[in-house]
């Protein structure tokens, strides 16, 4: 992990347009978007809120180095979205912490989570705390992460109400909306790769959707050993809720079926 600047601020303005400019004429239309970026290795940060400039020119970033800064931060402000790691300085589990935070004083906004810690391990917890997506540093790209936040972006900024596919289907969700597929009436929670791939599975049940289809919905990792992976914590996420699920049939060399209602 990386020492904390001695000036955070100065770092925070650098990555906060709005602040930018003389105190006495500040800018007329602020940024609508605001997002914080918690990351405590500065080199990590400062590339991580220029993807973010990049991508979506505009945006008002926030950048804290350690847990506490950052929890005073989402106490007085509302984020549209929270980029952060989950070990802080000499805290492993800070990140965590601040999504207890997140979850208490600003319920429902959307957390993307970028740790070394292995995503093997961490995923499964991140998705019981409810954070959107969670991407494990050195196995992604810059493509992979602006993907991911811009697709989270959207779902946030959607306002349609939420559709079911099949009025008389157990399955309800709306690939925009991010939680809002349910099973039963229970809400199955997912990441945003795999209510893809759930979404591309249902959309076409009752026929096999092959592995290279399946590729065109993922952001990275297009090989059959990480669609299985995927699907595998489809499966788990409905299971957790219905042990007896067996919606998604494997199809030998060729991909998967969701089988018919």
């Amino acid at each position: 992990m990386g020492t904390q600047p001695q000036n955070a601020h100065a770092t925070e303005e650098t990555f906060t347009p709005h602040r930018r400019g003389a105190p006495n004429n500040p800018p007329m239309n602020p940024p609508l978007i605001k997002v914080a970026v918690i990351e405590d290795d500065a080199p990590t940060s400062q590339q991580l809120c220029g993807w973010i400039k990049a991508a979506r020119p505009g945006i008002a970033i926030d950048a804290w180095f350690s847990r506490d800064e950052a929890e005073a931060a989402l106490g007085r402000t509302r984020y549209d979205l929270v980029v952060l790691d989950i070990e802080l300085g000499r805290e492993r589990n800070a990140g965590v912490a601040l999504i207890n935070v997140i979850n208490k004083t600003a319920a429902g906004t959307p957390v993307l989570v970028v740790s070394a810690m292995p995503a093997a391990i961490y995923r499964s917890i991140m998705k019981a705390l409810d954070a959107w997506d969670y991407l494990q540093k050195t196995t992604f790209e810059e493509a992979d992460f602006v993907d991911t936040f811009l697709d989270i972006l959207r779902a946030t900024k959607d306002k349609s109400p939420a559709k079911s596919i099949a009025a008389n289907d157990e399955l309800s969700l709306d690939p925009l909306r991010q939680g809002s597929a349910l099973w039963r009436g229970q809400r199955v929670n997912l990441p945003l790769t795999a209510q893809r791939i759930l979404l591309a599975l249902h959309q076409r049940r009752g026929e096999v959707v092959s592995y290279e289809e399946l590729y065109q919905v993922v952001k990275s990792g297009r090989n059959r050993d990480n669609i299985r992976k995927h699907v595998s914590t489809i499966r788990e996420a409905f299971r957790e809720i219905d042990p007896r699920f067996d919606a998604i049939a494997n199809i030998p060399m060729r991909g998967f079926s969701w089988s018919k209602s």
